[in-house]
């Protein structure tokens, strides 16, 4: 009966010696297998933004995620905040301005701070509730227009452009309306803050309003505009911006190329009815 005891005590131990081997085996293949898989690091970016942008963004968010780009969209009120917060390191990019607003902010805050890409133009346009087409202009009309110099300087070069006014040599994309050289019309010019440019078109012969601000009142820019900017306005291409010293980083470079594509330009489209115009060229065609 010991006999049979001690043979059955020595098949057991050996039946477990046995499966703790295996055990061991399968942990060290999984290890292995581990060891040998390629993992995609994750990154976290906070872009700042504007309302109108938020659209866009959400899209690119979701392009992003899928190659471990976490985009995380942060919304400013203001057009002063972004840059800052940009240049504090409070985000790592925004996109919510132009070129020339850009080049205009940094330089009179002198902040280090510089562009990684073009993405679109949102032209600004001409409105009316009194005359239909910009050649029906009468003698004596008024005009509201944004005060913010840059954005006056826009306006004025859409005047300029609808053959409305001449401006003079000195005339450098900064509003200032001395600027103005003729003004065959005597037309009366009234600079308000631009988020109000809409509510003063019942007063007004014509006012002259941001594509944003045109589409938070309710117009579709290409279809209501009397006058509205084409795709040859090149100080005012937006675009993307992080602090001077990064513009190298590839996470960077990446984000660039997968918000420059065929699939991102028809969603602007998509989503803004044509209003917005995408615009990928290279940097040097802007001034940079």
């Amino acid at each position: 009966m010991k006999k049979k005891l001690l043979v059955l005590l020595t098949l057991i131990i050996s039946l477990g010696a046995i499966l703790a081997g295996c055990g061991s085996s399968q942990s060290s293949d999984s290890g292995d297998a581990t060891e040998g898989t390629d993992k995609q690091e994750e990154v976290t970016l906070k872009v700042g933004l504007n309302g109108s942008g938020v659209p866009i963004w959400e899209f690119v968010k979701e392009k992003a995620a899928k190659e471990g780009i976490n985009l995380e969209l942060v919304e400013f009120s203001d057009y002063v905040r972004p840059n800052v917060a940009l240049a504090d390191g409070d985000i790592d990019l925004n996109a919510f301005q132009t070129v020339s607003y850009f080049d205009s902010f940094i330089k009179e805050r002198d902040l280090d701070l510089a562009p990684i890409s073009t993405t679109l133009i949102a032209p600004m346009g001409i409105y009316s509730e009194k005359i239909e087409d910009i050649s029906d202009f009468p003698e004596n009309g008024s005009i509201a227009l944004p005060q913010e110099a840059t954005n006056m300087g826009r306006a004025l070069g859409l005047l300029e452009q609808a053959g409305l006014i001449t401006l003079t040599d000195e005339f450098n994309g900064n509003g200032d309306l001395s600027l103005i050289e003729e003004n065959p019309k005597n037309i009366k010019f009234t600079p308000i803050v631009a988020a109000q440019t809409p509510r003063v078109l019942p007063d007004v012969t014509a006012s002259i309003i941001n594509n944003g601000v045109a589409v938070e009142a309710g117009f579709t820019p290409v279809e209501d505009a009397i006058f509205i900017e084409d795709n040859t306005a090149t100080p005012y291409i937006n675009i993307i911006a992080v602090r001077a010293d990064e513009t190298d980083k590839e996470v960077f470079k990446r984000l660039v190329e997968i918000y420059q594509t065929d699939e991102v330009a028809q969603h602007i489209k998509d989503v803004f009815d044509n209003s917005l115009i995408p615009i990928f060229v290279p940097l040097e065609d802007i001034g940079w």
